[in-house]
């Protein structure tokens, strides 16, 4: 089946992604006519986000007009949760519940910390108003809807205060008929604001995760549907006429529109499409398990591909698990930490060093970029190591300022610390590895994962700059460095799949549960995402589908999501469901218990519609010496001491190339760095291949 209906006027079929990050905007280009890609990169702009867009697609010589398919992953939602920068809104609950949104879970980890902080709403309590209505947890009505009540609380709002607006009420999981109607009411008396309903993000119960859902879903909105409406008027202009998609939180693809109304679906699209990207290119190698580490700019990464799937989570927690607001959508299990490229170092009280989580961003950005930071960066230091090139950043499009790097790295570090700039650099360095670390452990040894048994795929900007050193921080053997790593999150795009994700609370005894009952559940979710990709703009080769549940033991509190194939559902075979439980509840917290009962807590449908690929990259055959023409140079660069170290191009080498560390391997838009005793190798794919030796 064809991907979609062809271009008008039989022009090229071009797939353009971009992916938007901190420091730097990324493309990813692929002419489906000719089998070729390209890439575009350029510094974010934060004024006006569809400029630096622009700058990508000029730089990679591509055009909207060309392309019958642009795909999107930003980090603007997020971003706006945590700098609190999002909507005036309004919080619409249920009478009696007005602080439920406030009281959470009153989780108090450090139990002896008198200095502890618990989370803090985005919507305060004097923005909260109770709607007087009543649903039983059945979803019958108790409490009939006071519309005039209703119509009366937001006519006395003061006019043109308020931005958004989220509804919580009890139990709309079961029966959205008060949410519908309440929806339509503020349509009514509030036009022009962003209105959101918490069924229309979770149909799982849990009051607590859904109202903070469901403000920021309300919180982002304004924001987002802003410059998504600004970024399709500019598609427009540039004589677009394909069809807009933005990646989900799960890697997954869903029409502009939709991305408008769940702006929060959208919280983590970028990382989730690298790890999409690393599935994919860990199939081609047979692998199974492996770690996704993307370092950019402002933020360090991690996500887990585990049995040959990324590894997925029904909700997150952002800002940490003491003073979190837990999301509750389906996403991918990533786990970030604010250390990046960009990450400014500076001394605090009693001269303590610390790396981030401040970043300089694209503007001003690091002091090597000249554009007037101040304060030493990752970056700077690894400038300073001589594992950048003044000379050769960006391929040479980008001079990189060294004396004012080491100027900066003097007077804030190096100077009040009594120290080397070479030392100091070193140091912050071995810092930001150190923080880095934390985020692989957090999505492997913390989920029950030997980390010592997975290759870390490592990309992004700044990722290969620091591989070899955060594996053997955590005891990873090898790393694997994919093609066009300083893009790949863009070009992971390329690989992702139309998806919906369906939720629907179901507490059933495992043991007499009515799979009849089960199975229209399923169903009806199946249709759903079926109905929702046979109406999108484009045609996927085939839909797929997968279904899960969670799981606990009787007398447990919180569940463990179970992949279940469809036949047990068919035959009803409790005890292989219960198996798989078992099994899965092992891994997650090394123990299980398969004499003790089990139940399911809620059911899960993943709809796919599965585009057509670009084709794998590959790179000539060439025996183990690299060609002459590979090595471009050589340098001093730092390793506990500066040694003598070569500079190969990434572009020249081939299939079977093998190089020893210590040695520096550049490309347009990154670096990577074999540290003394590491050994690379090419395979034909032109990934590269390190196999890391013992601690230098």
């Amino acid at each position: 089946m064809p991907l979609d209906n062809p271009p008008a006027g039989g022009r090229p079929r071009l797939r353009i992604a971009v992916d938007i990050g901190g420091t730097f905007t990324d493309l990813a280009a692929f002419d489906e006519a000719a089998g070729e890609l390209s890439f575009g990169k350029a510094l974010t702009t934060h004024g006006k986000l569809v400029d630096g867009i622009q700058d990508t697609v000029d730089i990679a010589g591509a055009s909207f007009a060309d392309a019958h398919l642009f795909l999107h992953g930003s980090t603007i939602a997020i971003n706006t949760l945590l700098e609190r920068t999002g909507a005036r809104t309004i919080l619409l609950v249920t009478e009696g519940f007005r602080d439920i949104y406030e009281i959470g879970r009153v989780n108090r980890p450090d139990a002896y910390n008198l200095f502890f902080k618990k989370h803090v709403p985005l919507v305060d309590r004097a923005s909260r108003f109770e709607v007087h209505e009543r649903l039983l947890a059945s979803g019958a009505v108790h409490k009939p809807l006071d519309e005039e009540n209703l119509r009366s609380v937001l006519r006395s709002l003061e006019p043109g205060k308020v931005e958004a607006v989220a509804i919580l009420l009890l139990h709309s999981y079961r029966n959205p008929a008060h949410e519908v109607r309440v929806k339509q009411i503020v349509g009514e008396e509030l036009p022009g604001a962003f209105v959101t309903a918490s069924h229309e993000l979770s149909q799982e119960y849990r009051e607590f995760e859904r109202v903070s859902t469901v403000a920021a879903n309300a919180y982002v909105g304004p924001r987002v549907a802003t410059y998504l409406g600004e970024l399709t008027d500019h598609l427009a202009a540039h004589d677009f006429g394909g069809a807009f998609f933005v990646v989900q939180s799960t890697g997954g693809l869903f029409p502009v529109e939709h991305a408008r109304r769940d702006c929060v679906r959208m919280l983590e699209s970028g990382p989730a499409a690298g790890v999409i990207g690393t599935q994919a290119i860990c199939e081609g190698l047979g692998l199974k398990d492996a770690i996704a580490f993307d370092m950019g700019g402002t933020t360090a990464k991690a996500g887990v591909i585990h049995g040959g799937k990324p590894l997925t989570t029904g909700s997150a927690l952002l800002g940490g698990y003491d003073q979190a607001l837990p999301i509750q959508i389906p996403m991918t299990d990533i786990f970030e930490v604010g250390t990046g490229g960009g990450s400014i170092a500076r001394l605090e009280q009693g001269n303590a060093l610390r790396v981030g989580p401040q970043s300089a961003g694209s503007s001003p950005g690091p002091v090597c970029y000249g554009r007037g930071g101040t304060e030493p960066t990752v970056t700077d230091a690894n400038l300073l190591l001589g594992r950048l090139d003044p000379e050769h950043f960006l391929g040479g499009t980008m001079a990189l300022d060294l004396a004012g790097a080491e100027r900066a790295m003097r007077e804030r570090i190096a100077g009040p610390l009594g120290m080397d700039v070479l030392a100091a650099a070193d140091g912050i360095l071995r810092i930001a590895v150190t923080t880095m670390s934390y985020a692989v452990k957090a999505v492997t040894t913390e989920r029950g994962l030997d980390v010592g048994g997975f290759v870390m795929a490592v990309y992004g900007g700044a990722g290969p700059l620091h591989a070899s050193a955060i594996a053997r921080e955590i005891g990873i053997r090898r790393v694997m460095i994919p093609y066009a790593p300083g893009y790949f999150s863009a070009y992971g795009m390329l690989f992702s799949d139309l998806r919906y994700d369906y939720v629907r609370s179901c507490f059933r005894r495992l043991a007499t549960a009515d799979f009849a009952e089960i199975e229209a559940l399923y169903a009806g979710m199946e249709d759903e995402g079926r109905a929702a990709i046979e109406g999108s703009a484009v045609r996927p080769e085939r839909i797929e589908i997968e279904r899960a549940a969670d799981m606990r033991y009787v007398g447990q509190e919180h569940a463990v999501t179970v992949e279940l194939p469809r036949e047990l559902f068919e035959r009803g075979d409790r005890e292989a469901i219960k198996r798989h439980f078992d099994a899965q509840h092992e891994v997650r917290y090394g123990t299980s218990a398969p004499g003790e009962p089990a139940e399911l807590v809620s059911l899960r449908a993943t709809v796919s519609g599965v585009m057509r690929k670009p084709p794998r990259h590959s790179v000539p055959a060439g025996g183990p010496e690299p060609e002459a023409g590979a090595l471009v140079r050589r340098k001093r660069a730092y390793f506990g001491g500066l040694m003598d170290t070569p500079v190969y191009a990434r572009d020249r080498l081939k299939a079977g190339n093998r190089i020893a560390g210590p040695a520096l391997i550049e490309e347009h838009a990154s670096t990577t760095v074999l540290q003394p005793g590491d050994a690379l190798e090419v395979d034909a794919a032109g990934n590269l291949l390190i196999a890391i030796g013992s601690a230098a």
